[in-house]
């Protein structure tokens, strides 16, 4: 019965495919968060001063937010 080996190349090839998957992952969330705090930015913009107030900001606060 032959049999072939090939834990060897699988590690080296997962090691690659892994860490490109990993600066993906990285670079798909960063761009999640961003696009989060620009959501946050912007639903908090478009309060009232009075609505910023009751939650305890003011316009300049939304600037600082992340």
């Amino acid at each position: 019965m032959a049999a072939f080996d090939t834990t060897r190349v699988q590690f080296e090839t997962a090691g690659f495919a892994g860490r490109i998957g990993q600066a993906f992952a990285a670079l798909v969330g960063a761009v999640v968060d961003w696009n989060d705090k620009r959501a946050t930015r912007v639903a908090l913009s478009a309060l009232t001063n009075r609505e910023l107030d009751d939650i305890g900001l003011t316009r300049a606060d939304i600037e600082n937010i992340g």
